[in-house]
């Protein structure tokens, strides 16, 4: 899994090492909500190889949330029974991951909030990128290829996770400027590429030859939408497709014509994060290891305390798809 690392945060691993000023390492959890795609591996592999985890001085346990804010929270109460120093916190859900945040913070528990987000005030910070801004990009590119004439179907994420609530808005902006184009179905696929198969094979068959865009709020998805395509006998660069987060069969799909994508830079996110929880639990004063702060200049370290971390988003273009499939190796 170390091969898939986004390239963007390599650098981390290169960077000096800190001198630890404890004797014990830090416990730090990362809850992430589920590990089933390449997109969260990405995330959890750039947190292991973190200089300070690879040192020693941080000793990280990662959680699986298994897409369920249950299990989420239960996996909270563990790490503040266990006494963690921090926590970095990838929610499934905007609204249920303010209980988790709010019990961790009252065991004087900091917690970073990364990737996607939840509707608490009690975080040390959130850094992420903006799903707006993605979800109105992945739109405009499949209004434009179908010269904003025509019929369209919407694949969401898990319905009340933070990324799917603001792609969606971000694919409405893009919607209401094509009002000649009727979204025929819109539901989720909680990201995953089986489900969006299934839903897909289902809308070919319930609207034959209707259906001219996708519009997949992640790479899994979309890639799913493909495969139904393929099933079907039809050719996906018969249709528009788009997808979010550049993992990397979605890289290949792109190369290939099939689909288009935009990274999101999930590893420098959770670096990033990882450098802010090792501050937060360290009272400030620390100096960031990890390489996305030379990587993104426009993204301030201000002493860890600026309270919102905005990673940019990369577009794949013919441009860059080599290079961008080369760092995957």
């Amino acid at each position: 899994m170390k091969k898939l690392i986004a390239g963007t945060a390599l650098a981390a691993c290169l960077a000096p090492l800190a001198a630890s000023a404890q004797d014990d390492p830090l416990k730090v959890g990362a809850a992430v909500y589920g590990l089933r795609a390449e997109f969260a591996q990405i995330m959890m592999e750039a947190m292991e190889s973190h200089p300070a985890v690879e040192a020693g001085d941080v000793d990280l346990t990662v959680f699986d949330g298994r897409y369920d804010a249950l299990v989420q929270q239960d996996q909270f109460e563990t790490m503040i029974t266990q006494e963690f120093d921090a926590i970095v916190f990838f929610p499934i859900d905007v609204e249920a991951g303010a209980t988790a945040v709010q019990a961790a913070h009252d065991a004087g528990i900091a917690v970073v909030g990364a990737n996607a987000r939840v509707n608490s005030d009690l975080l040390t910070a959130y850094i992420g990128s903006d799903d707006v801004e993605a979800g109105y990009i992945e739109a405009k590119h499949v209004l434009d290829q179908i010269g904003c004439e025509g019929n369209v179907v919407i694949l969401e994420g898990p319905i009340g996770q933070s990324a799917q609530i603001q792609r969606l808005e971000g694919n409405m902006m893009a919607l209401e400027e094509c009002p000649n184009v009727t979204v025929l179905e819109k539901q989720s696929a909680n990201w995953s590429r089986a489900e969006a198969q299934t839903l897909m094979e289902n809308w070919l068959t319930a609207h034959p030859g209707e259906i001219d865009g996708v519009i997949g709020q992640n790479d899994e998805m979309a890639l799913g939408a493909i495969e139904a395509i393929k099933g079907a006998d039809l050719n996906p660069s018969d249709f528009a497709i788009a997808g979010i987060d550049g993992v990397t069969d979605a890289l290949v799909a792109t190369k290939n014509g099939e689909m288009s994508t935009t990274l999101q830079d999930g590893a420098s996110q959770a670096l990033g994060a990882l450098d802010i929880a090792i501050n937060a639990a360290r009272g400030g004063g620390y100096d960031p290891q990890s390489g996305i702060w030379e990587t993104y200049p426009q993204m301030e370290w201000a002493d860890g305390g600026a309270g919102e971390y905005n990673v940019p988003w990369t577009p794949v273009t013919g441009e860059n798809v080599d290079s961008l499939l080369e760092m995957r190796q």
